[in-house]
């Protein structure tokens, strides 16, 4: 009996020892050397999984997955920012950035204007080297939110001057207008309203730049080395959608994909030879999802994807150092996947998506007001246009519906060309009838709905690997995703004690309270 007891002891204390060293490994777990950080602006589950979908069609093989839903940890992220349920990408990227809520549309600032320490300072301050890079621009919501401190997000000249005092080690984008000079030699149009030339500014801290269309080329063949910086803002505002981009026939200085981005910023920071923080943003998607473009955004989608991609080949020659992230800031558009108006629809049809070879936002925006200029008369000018939305998105074999659709949407755009703006029918963010009527019947055609030509409070997918990467699982909040993410490297953010989101008691408050108060169907008449 008493060698029994001894034993069962000493089995006790050898599974308490166990226990306390797998512990102890656990909370003393190396930091990641390799940070990868990927934001899919306005990407909801919605968006992921209707790009898989697509993607088994494309390659015809159903096993086929997006890179970033291969991932063994997943999670599910709320989004509401401080001041309401519905977040923007500026109050959405400052979670995401720094652990904490603001008001819509402020950059890294609490709502009492106070900085708040981003993971990319943090990181920066504990000696990583840092990158980032979008399809937007440098200065848009989401890279600013990691580098910028305003409390608007409409500050982009304010914010290209905060990314100058970072001395992060890549910055690659679009938006040269907010960092060249008025009357700059190279001709470039600026939007800048003061005298300082960021450029030069930029290239006597020592980075070598890449400004505008025709340095794209030249940023491809660059080959970083130790010690470089380089700021590539490589188009006047954001980088073409995926969709265009893959039909242009442009070869010399074409777009880049933020895949190229995404392995050119690993080629310079990895030329540090030091731990490298990098956080890349798929901007366009959410673009392509406000205007309710189902095939744009797909194709975005799949561009992050891509980028995914690069990095998960840099994790496979660094598997134990490496920690890959991909998140969202939100979700845009309400996406559906599934829309009917009777009992029978329990079907897509995605192969409709395959027939669209241009974008609604960057291309379709501008067919049918080149073609008020070009085709005075009216039926010519609804002729050429149902011939272009035929032979460019697929809207060929019209029932008398969607043709009806068409012409009264061209019918209502020709007599906007007589109205002042603000008496004009337009949609969201003034996009014209033309493009939405095009836009729905596409979707419709593919049975993909949409809610909103804003963003939505839908949950969005979180997927992660790597080191330690099981601790971004579950069903959390995007703060909680910053806060986890310097845990793991073991950086510091601000320190502010945090406070609940206001809205979560019910009320929007803030820049977005006016709003709230129009009944829903009057807004536009407001």
């Amino acid at each position: 009996m008493t060698l029994q007891r001894l034993g069962n002891k000493t089995m006790c204390a050898f599974v308490l020892l166990a226990s306390m060293l797998l512990f102890a490994s656990s909370a003393f777990a190396a930091a990641p050397k390799y940070v990868f950080y990927f934001i899919g602006d306005g990407m909801g589950a919605s968006q992921r999984q209707a790009a898989q979908y697509f993607y088994k069609i494309q390659t015809q093989n159903p096993e086929a997955k997006l890179v970033m839903n291969s991932f063994p940890v997943s999670a599910l992220v709320t989004s509401h920012s401080d001041n309401t349920l519905i977040t923007d990408s500026g109050a959405g990227g400052t979670a995401l950035a720094t652990g904490f809520k603001t008001t819509n549309g402020a950059i890294a600032k609490l709502p009492d204007g106070t900085d708040l320490k981003t993971i990319a300072e943090a990181a920066h301050d504990a000696g990583y080297a840092v990158g980032l890079a979008t399809s937007t621009r440098i200065t848009h919501a989401t890279p600013a939110a990691f580098s910028a401190h305003n409390m608007s997000r409409s500050n982009e000249n304010e914010m290209a001057i905060d990314q100058l005092g970072t001395g992060f080690e890549y910055f690659a984008g679009g938006g040269f207008r907010h960092f060249v000079a008025k009357n700059n030699a190279a001709g470039l149009k600026s939007k800048r309203k003061d005298d300082r030339d960021l450029i030069a500014e930029f290239k006597a801290k020592g980075y070598t730049t890449f400004v505008g269309n025709n340095a794209r080329d030249a940023f491809r063949a660059y080959k970083p080395k130790k010690g470089d910086k380089v700021l590539a803002p490589l188009a006047y505002s954001v980088l073409g959608m995926e969709i265009d981009r893959i039909n242009s026939s442009e070869k010399k200085n074409a777009m880049p994909s933020i895949a190229e981005l995404t392995t050119k910023g690993i080629e310079v920071l990895e030329a540090q030879k030091k731990p490298f923080f990098f956080m890349v943003e798929g901007g366009r998607i959410d673009w392509a999802a406000h205007c309710n473009d189902a095939t744009g955004t797909i194709y975005d989608t799949l561009a992050l994807d891509a980028a995914v991609a690069e990095a998960l080949a840099f994790y496979k020659k660094h598997p134990e150092e490496t920690l890959i992230v991909v998140a969202a800031d939100h979700e845009t558009g309400g996406m559906a996947m599934g829309i009917s108006l009777d009992s029978k629809g329990y079907f897509l049809k995605l192969n409709e998506l395959f027939k669209v070879k241009a974008s609604i936002e960057d291309i379709l925006a501008y067919v049918y007001p080149d073609m008020v200029e070009e085709y005075p008369k009216v039926a010519e000018r609804h002729a050429a246009y149902l011939k272009y939305v035929g032979e460019y998105f697929g809207l060929t074999d019209l029932t008398p519906r969607e043709k009806e659709q068409l012409e009264s949407a061209m019918t209502i755009e020709d007599r906007n060309q007589n109205l002042p703006a603000a008496e004009q029918i337009n949609y969201g963010y003034a996009y014209t009838p033309t493009m939405i009527a095009v836009a729905h019947l596409v979707s419709e055609r593919a049975r993909i709905s949409w809610t909103s030509y804003v963003h939505t409070s839908t949950v969005t997918a979180l997927s992660a690997i790597g080191n330690q990467s099981a601790k971004f699982g579950g069903f959390k909040d995007n703060t909680e995703v910053a806060k986890t993410m310097a845990d793991v490297m073991g950086v510091k953010l601000s320190s502010f004690k945090t406070t609940p989101s206001k809205a979560l008691l019910g009320n929007t408050t803030g820049p977005n309270e006016k709003y709230s108060k129009i009944p829903y169907g009057q807004e536009r008449t407001k």
